[in-house]
Parts: C-alpha cells; sequence; structure tokens
C-alpha cells in the first residue's frame, strides 16, 4: 500500500527496538525517557501510523493534552481503515480533555459511534445516551470504584458519593479512558463497565459529609436517602455501599449487589458486620441501626436535611458527629 508516494512497510528492528524500551519504561513512569525513545522511533518510521499512536498514548498518560491531540491527529491520517481505530478514540479523549467539541464530534464518529445533533454546531456531545457505568476514581492510589452518567464515550458524571480518601466529591465530572477495567453486574443479568479515570474534568461546589445515624430500620435509612434526593442531592449508606476488594477482584467482573442470605461475599476483603467503609454488610438478615452515612449537600442545608428526616419519625431516627470531609 502507497502513502504520500511511500510503500508501507514492516518497521525495522531499530524502531521496534526503541519502542519496546520505551514501553518498558513507560511501565516503570520514566515518561520522560520513553518520550525521547518514541520520538526517535517516529523519526525512524515517519510514515506508521503506530509511530504517532504510541506517541500519543504516552502524552495521554502524561495529561499533555495538546501533544496528544497533535500526535493523534497524525496517527489518524496515515491509517488504512475507516473506522473503529483506537487512534481516534485517543484523538476523542485529547479533544475532551480541550474542549475541543468539532474534533470530539468527529473522532467519535470516525470510530463508528452516533453523535446526535452532530451537524448543528460545536458545542459538546449531547444525547448519546451511553448509560450507567462505573469509574475507578484515583486508580493508581486508593482506587475506589463508584457509579456514574455516561456523558460522552470520555467523560462520566459522578453519581455516587465518593469516600473522602479519593478526593472526589458527588457530582463532579471525571475523564475516563476508553478501555474497561473490570465489570459489575446486578442480580437482573445486566453488567456494566469499569473505566479507570484520568483527571478531574469538572469539580463540584457541594461538600461531602459524613455523619454516624441511628436507624432502626431500612425504611428510616431510605426516607434520608429520598429526602436528599428531593432536595437535589444525595446520601448513600456507606455502611452497606462500600466493601473492600483488592485489585484482582476489583478489576475482575464482580456482582454489584450484596446477595441474600448468610453467605458472605467471597472477594470482600473487609470487614464483615463492622459498620461503615470497613465492613458492607451483615451475616444473614441481620440489621444494624448504627450506619455510617455519607451526605453530598451545601453547609447551609445539611443539618436541616438530618433535622427534619429525625423529625419524621423521632423515635426511630437519630444522627450525630457530623463532619464535612471533602
Amino acid at each position: 500500500m502507497r502513502i504520500f508516494g511511500k510503500v508501507r512497510h514492516r518497521p525495522s528492528a531499530s524502531w521496534r527496538q526503541a519502542t519496546d524500551r520505551a514501553f518498558t519504561l513507560i511501565g516503570d513512569g520514566r515518561y520522560e525517557d520513553a518520550g525521547a525513545l518514541l520520538t526517535r522511533a517516529a523519526d525512524l518510521e515517519p510514515w506508521l501510523s503506530e509511530s504517532w499512536f504510541n506517541l500519543a498514548l504516552l502524552h495521554k498518560f502524561r495529561h499533555d493534552w495538546e501533544q496528544a491531540r497533535t500526535a493523534g491527529l497524525r496517527a489518524v491520517a496515515l491509517l488504512d481503515k475507516d473506522t473503529g481505530a483506537p487512534d481516534w478514540w485517543n484523538v476523542g479523549i485529547a479533544a475532551t480533555a480541550l474542549q475541543d467539541w468539532p474534533l470530539a464530534r468527529r473522532a467519535w464518529q470516525a470510530y463508528g459511534l452516533k453523535v446526535p445533533g452532530a451537524a448543528a454546531g460545536g458545542g459538546e456531545p449531547a444525547g448519546m445516551e451511553l448509560g450507567s457505568a462505573a469509574v475507578r476514581l484515583s486508580p493508581e492510589g486508593e482506587a475506589e470504584v463508584v457509579w456514574g452518567r455516561r456523558l460522552d464515550p470520555a467523560r462520566i458524571e459522578v453519581l455516587s458519593i465518593p469516600l473522602p480518601s479519593s478526593g472526589r466529591r458527588w457530582g463532579e465530572v471525571v475523564l475516563h479512558d476508553g478501555v474497561p477495567h473490570g465489570e459489575r453486574t446486578t442480580s437482573a443479568g445486566h453488567s456494566f463497565p469499569v473505566f479507570d479515570e484520568i483527571e478531574l474534568w469538572a469539580p463540584s461546589p457541594v461538600p461531602t459529609w459524613v455523619v454516624l445515624l441511628e436507624a432502626a430500620t431500612e425504611d428510616d435509612r431510605d426516607a434520608l436517602e429520598r429526602l436528599a434526593a428531593d432536595a437535589g442531592f444525595a446520601a448513600e449508606d456507606w455502611s452497606s455501599s462500600v466493601r473492600l476488594l483488592c485489585r484482582a477482584c476489583s478489576e475482575s467482573r464482580m456482582p454489584s449487589a450484596e446477595g441474600e442470605g448468610e453467605h458472605l461475599d467471597p472477594h470482600d476483603h473487609s470487614e464483615p458486620g463492622h459498620p461503615g467503609p470497613l465492613g458492607h454488610r451483615s451475616p444473614g438478615e441481620l440489621w444494624v441501626p448504627e450506619r455510617e452515612c455519607g451526605i453530598a449537600a451545601p453547609a447551609g442545608l445539611v443539618r436541616g436535611l438530618l433535622d427534619g428526616w429525625v423529625a419524621d419519625s423521632p423515635d426511630s431516627r437519630e444522627w450525630r458527629d457530623l463532619e464535612e470531609v471533602c
């Protein structure tokens, strides 16, 4: 195949050696050294789309979005296929990070995705109806998988209330990678991909609070979550929603529900029966009234929300130790 008058050929041994060494360095976090090798590889084989794809990938790891966009565009210019190339996905991520919406739309369409209203203007992609997904926050640190709504192929709005260790808040939008690492399944048989966060795309002004509840029943707990949702914010019972998983379990196909009966989840590495983030369930059907709850709400609203919850059923509800944590 001829590209710009050149005969497309297999990469040279020097190109392969430089590229292989570069990816070993990337695995060790030595991005600067890897960049020098990948630049050399691109000089050796400038007609290979892989040369520029690899550079775009490196710049994505470094969050250097201008360079990622430039290298990505050189990669797609040399492609010999019409749709579905991962080169276009990397261009879409870089364009989204830069809010280059015309290019993002072009990238998703070139990949083979339908982008409603693409001909109408240069605004951000909307109405792609990609549904729910999970995102792994801080994947290189204290990773936490939370639920969210996919705004487009590279962004998720966080709808869970993350633990403070993640440094993330409810309502934030995070940029995520394109290849899922793991799945979460439901009892209904639906499966949802787990994407890795790349970086924060849009912060949330809503702080995260932790509070200890005394909720006599699950209905009492559910009432607080409904009350917060009705106010336009969120409450989440961390005592039942949080479980600790090893990395291998987290990146595998995992059920998202706790299941039934007295059989504990063999993949749960937390302490059974312990309320709060160190244990997400109790043996059998036992309900533990003390709950550690996360609340996402403005400072001027959170106490009134809790007081209103107690006032609706003072004999079965209490709260204490409210603290802003993120």
